[in-house]
């Protein structure tokens, strides 16, 4: 992997000349530009860049990116699997254990042979620069330390302007406005209360506020319900103090959090890996950050068989939910970025899907 040299790129800022990484938090309290990962099972990466420069995304050039077959993506739960969990959560929701939880898949699919050549995260994320746009995407290249990401993701989970922190979660998915549904607003309004809580263990008494409630947002191919959320953290508060009281993201666990994890553990079959993590940049220095949440993402992994592209999917499950259209939500939200991935880039600059 001598041909990718390790960079971070958030929008347009570009993140090059890796100085060190780490797993301690306690590292993005002290100087320097931060590139950062947190796995969705708990494996935080945090690395260090000493030159960074604004840089716009570049254009996917023909054969950057060669993707997995379109009919080659396996998923970690099948149909009849997922609507199957979907009615195991609402039992549960029914006893009273749980009011929420997000139910996800992965999807898997082998890359094609490189002929030699390594595939290049950064390569995908140019693609989904130009055919999926949205506000939080980037790229996390760090393949010595087994660390490859390109994200499209639409969701805040933390961003940070000295003690003001805020947090913008999603809730509520459909093709268009008219598809969102009642239950859609009150599995916002039940997540935004998780998020105040969270936030609330380490912010300054009485400063945590809701300024935006299911404000409705486009986005390629379909709309979101997005709140936003914002506190004052109280004095003292470093970056271990903050993670550890708002991660995993509420948006992608559940409600009550604790034991919408221990359903999690219990019903999916793969773990998420990055995929409803976390995914950005911390300024040390400046003590601002801008975290997503790791939704509509991409990630490699390079068993000794080859390297392999995974990508996860998910739901948030109610008591109001319905196990296929629990489903089909799953589906929209994966079926244009997996066509943009297993596509190829023709000479004229378009995506052939």
């Amino acid at each position: 992997m001598r041909d990718l040299p390790p960079l971070a790129r958030f929008g347009d800022l570009l993140a090059t000349g890796l100085r060190d990484v780490t797993d301690d938090p306690r590292a993005l309290d002290s100087r320097g530009f931060w590139a950062v990962s947190a796995g969705f099972e708990g494996r935080l990466t945090c690395a260090r860049f000493a030159d960074v420069r604004h840089s716009p995304v570049p254009r996917p050039v023909p054969g950057g990116w060669r993707g997995p077959a379109a009919g080659a993506w396996s998923s970690s739960l099948g149909h009849d699997a997922y609507t199957e969990g979907v009615r195991r959560v609402r039992t549960r929701i029914e006893a009273g254990e749980v009011y929420q939880a997000n139910l996800c898949r992965v999807l898997s699919a082998p890359m094609p042979s490189r002929d030699g050549t390594e595939t290049d995260i950064d390569a995908l994320t140019a693609l989904l620069a130009r055919a999926n746009p949205a506000p939080y995407a980037g790229t996390v290249r760090l393949p010595e330390h087994g660390v490859e990401i390109a994200t499209a993701s639409p969701e805040l989970f933390l961003r940070r302007r000295g003690d003001t922190v805020e947090s913008g979660p999603i809730k509520g998915t459909g093709r268009t406005e008219a598809d969102l549904l009642d239950k859609d607003h009150a599995e916002n309004v039940m997540i935004v209360d998780l998020v105040r809580n969270d936030l609330g263990r380490v912010c300054a008494t009485g400063s945590v506020t809701v300024p935006e409630l299911c404000v409705t947002e486009k986005h390629p191919g379909l709309v979101h319900l997005v709140s936003t959320v914002r506190g004052r953290l109280a004095e003292g508060t470093g970056w271990p103090e903050l993670l550890d009281a708002t991660f995993p993201p509420g948006s992608v666990t559940g409600a009550p959090k604790s034991s919408a994890l221990r359903l999690i553990e219990e019903l999916e079959t793969a773990p998420r890996g990055p995929y409803c993590g976390a995914v950005g940049w911390v300024d040390a220095g400046r003590r601002t950050a801008e975290l997503a949440v790791g939704i509509r993402t991409f990630w490699l992994e390079r068993p000794p068989g080859g390297p392999v592209l995974r990508f996860g999917t998910g739901a948030g499950i109610t008591w109001g939910s319905d196990p296929e259209r629990e489903w089909r939500e799953t589906e929209l939200k994966a079926a244009r970025l997996l066509a943009i991935a297993s596509g190829e880039y023709d000479s004229s600059g378009g995506i052939l899907i």
